[in-house]
């Protein structure tokens, strides 16, 4: 079987899970916060499913989405539909970004920016968006330290399952491996995660998807924005403005400006 890049059944779990306008940790009503007052043109990269998208759009933003998933855009596009909006949405890769236009803010929520897997790719994958950004234009986007409650016994076995009652009644089931990690040096972890759709107790599809985290310091990060040329790089913890990040626990959020 070969991998899915977010694919049929990874998004109807993802839409089941992550809401329209669903808030995790107050980050909807933070980008909202931050973005009130935007009057030029903003980019959420890597926009997913509409969580985040829609409920800024909602808001009178004009917002513009990009991601690699096609199954992802589809149902962005659908839930967009149903309440009438229209926006520009984009499938491309990040690290080869050229879009038409350049943004006063680019935004990505939910720590998505820890799905690129290798350093060098999430280095390109900044330098193209410090290129769409205006000049005086700002970058935010949150992290987190995944949780490294990690047995090395468990290296290669499946485990950690879940199921998905569906509206129409089919169920998924999702089960994951983990295939590779280095949780101290190089600081990522790769996973398979297999999903399987039920239909009146038959298995009706099957999906295998590689998932991969690659995270960072709080203070490495920043270091990294300003290597790339953003200046003013702010931190703070937990989707409050001034607050310090104290724990491990906590989400970080980065504010860095284009001169």
């Amino acid at each position: 079987m070969s991998f899915s890049n977010y694919g049929e059944l990874c998004t109807e779990v993802y839409d089941l899970t992550k809401k329209i306008g669903q808030s995790f940790g107050g980050d909807v009503e933070y980008y909202r916060e931050k973005l009130k007052h935007c009057k030029g043109r903003i980019l959420e990269a890597m926009v997913g499913s509409g969580r985040v998208i829609i409920p800024l759009l909602e808001s009178g933003l004009i917002i513009d989405g990009v991601d690699y998933s096609p199954k992802m855009l589809a149902s962005c596009r659908s839930r967009c539909d149903e309440r009438g909006l229209t926006p520009n949405l984009y499938e491309a890769n990040l690290q080869e970004l050229s879009m038409p236009h350049k943004y006063k803010a680019i935004i990505i929520p939910g720590g998505s920016f820890l799905l690129i897997e290798q350093r060098e790719e999430s280095l390109r994958v900044l330098k193209r968006l410090y290129e769409h950004l205006e000049p005086g234009g700002q970058l935010i986007l949150d992290l987190f330290l995944p949780d490294n409650n990690y047995n090395s016994s468990e290296l290669g076995r499946w485990g950690g399952s879940a199921t998905y009652h569906l509206p129409n009644g089919d169920i998924i089931t999702m089960e994951g491996k983990c295939v590779e990690a280095d949780l101290f040096f190089n600081q990522y972890r790769v996973s398979y995660l297999k999903y399987e759709k039920w239909r009146n107790g038959e298995l009706v599809q099957t999906e295998l998807q590689r998932f991969a985290l690659r995270w960072y310091g709080v203070e490495e990060f920043k270091y990294i924005l300003e290597s790339v040329g953003f200046s003013n790089v702010n931190v703070c913890a937990d989707f409050e403005d001034g607050k310090k990040p104290t724990s491990g626990n906590q989400k970080f959020v980065y504010q860095a400006t284009k001169l």
